[in-house]
């Protein structure tokens, strides 16, 4: 019999309940693993670890395949990001998997990332 996760009435999603899951119950190996990602990334211009990879990585990790970057900020903030609280790149390279670069943000607080990268060049916090 295949095992079913029942979400909490407050998730959104699937993933959401995945996420909970994963921080509820396996937060050692979450944490290592996602450690393990941070520590195989290459160094880049602007503080950036970036993977080797030409869009942004995948992981699979406890039956799921999820973005890289997403799984490491989730993990390591202890947050679950949903459709309204997204992962923001703040240095905006979206292979970047740096935990000091991701932040949870709503898509409110991403589009005005977006505008500031544009007036400025770069996140204010960078300069």
């Amino acid at each position: 019999m295949k095992h079913q996760v029942i979400a909490h009435p407050y998730f959104e999603d699937e993933s959401e309940a995945w996420f909970r899951d994963v921080l509820d119950n396996h937060p050692e190996e979450a944490r290592r693993r996602a450690l393990s990602l941070v520590e195989s990334a290459e160094e880049a211009d602007g503080g950036c670890l970036v993977t080797d990879t030409v869009k942004p990585r995948k992981i699979r990790f406890h039956g799921r395949t999820i973005d890289a970057y997403r799984f490491i900020c989730c993990v390591l903030t202890g947050e679950v990001a949903s459709r309204d609280r997204v992962v923001r790149h703040r240095c905006h390279n979206r292979r970047c998997v740096n935990p000091d670069h991701l932040r949870i943000g709503s898509q409110r607080d991403n589009k005005h990332d977006d505008w500031e990268q544009r007036a400025y060049g770069t996140d204010p916090d960078f300069l």
